[in-house]
């Protein structure tokens, strides 16, 4: 009997300088689908993935601009989803983190594979002309991966006296978690970074090249992509989808203009809530395992800082989570060799 399992699609920053060559064991199999895509981004006079992954070393202005790190992000979990074996596990449904849910829409055959070009090199471009805004993460989660209370309401208050002070503008951008994601203005984070305390002496940490992706700062964007993407592209799936409010999309109950209204609205100027997602994902499909597509391994403690808070099958801790990895691990994740190698098809073995 296949193990039933839920695929989970990657989202921006999750390829690194670790990641360079990463889709380059794929090229025997998929070369095909690589080329098309090399050929798309050739005839818009852009970087192709073969040059972005091919690269003799990761340039963090080359490779983490939205233009060029959407695109092979989506390129290298795309390869990763075909390679999946199928003679033993059944993928039941089809999520993902911010960026993620585009390539969402691609993996479970919500649209094609042109339609998927179109809107993530469409959207991971809207950014060209000067990044709008930016994110900061902070962790609401103590040393055991158990949330902390106290810290939710620490980020709720430092948001709450930023847009009152006037100084700026900041939100609830990705709920990722044992983390909290905000998206603002340059003077809100600012302002938020100064409020928030140090914490692993790592953290209040601003994300590089991103954004106030999930934020009514991202409301041109809205507009514009509307504009520029039409119905057309958008099918509903052949596998179910869940979306950062945790709605399931089903194959025979889609409506695509929905489909649309949601992607390029809700999804752009709201906040994403991929700790719900995955926990639906949990109770409505019960899947054996979880699989996180590469490019990396960056959600693997989000989803189990999940996993944690719903009590999944008796994990409730960092080390009750760990020791699970170890022993038989329901996070199956793609960038990591070792685990890559337990959920490809027979033709990728050595």
């Amino acid at each position: 009997m296949k193990e039933r399992i839920v695929a989970i699609c990657p989202g921006r920053g999750s390829y690194t300088r670790d990641e360079l060559n990463y889709f380059s064991k794929y090229r025997q199999h998929f070369g095909g689908f690589i080329d098309r895509m090399d050929a798309r981004r050739r005839r818009l006079n852009e970087p192709t993935v073969s040059e972005l992954d091919g690269a003799t070393q990761f340039q963090v202005n080359f490779h983490t601009p939205g233009e060029n790190a959407s695109i092979l992000i989506h390129t290298c979990a795309m390869l990763d989803f075909m390679a999946i074996d199928r003679e033993r596990y059944e993928v039941v449904a089809v999520t993902g983190n911010s960026l993620g849910w585009y390539l969402t829409l691609a993996a479970a055959g919500a649209m094609d594979e042109d339609s998927a070009f179109t809107l993530i090199n469409t959207m991971g471009s809207m950014m060209r002309g000067g990044v709008v805004g930016g994110q900061v993460i902070y962790p609401v989660v103590d040393e055991n991966w158990v949330q902390d209370p106290e810290k939710e309401r620490l980020v709720e208050k430092a948001l709450s006296d930023v847009n009152q002070s006037g100084e700026g503008r900041i939100y609830s951008s990705i709920y990722l978690g044992g983390y909290r994601v905000m998206g603002g203005d340059e003077a809100g984070i600012r302002k938020l970074m100064k409020l928030l305390p140090v914490v692993d002496e790592r953290y209040p940490f601003k994300l590089i090249n991103h954004a106030a992706f999930h934020t009514p700062i991202l409301d041109d964007v809205s507009r514009k992509a509307f504009e520029v993407l039409g119905s057309n592209l958008f099918r509903a799936p052949q596998i179910p989808m869940i979306d950062g409010r945790g709605k399931i999309w089903q194959p025979y109950s889609t409506d695509s203009g929905e489909l649309r209204t949601y992607t390029l609205g809700h999804q752009v100027t709201a906040a994403y809530d991929f700790t719900t997602a995955v926990s639906v994902a949990l109770k409505e499909f019960a899947p054996d395992r979880f699989v996180l597509l590469g490019p990396g391994a960056s959600l693997g403690g989000s989803i189990g800082q999940i996993l944690i808070k719903n009590q999944w099958q008796s994990i409730r801790s960092k080390s009750d989570f760990s020791a699970r990895q170890d022993k038989d691990p329901y996070l199956l994740s793609m960038g990591r060799p070792d685990q890559w190698a337990r959920t490809v098809g027979y033709q990728f073995k050595a």
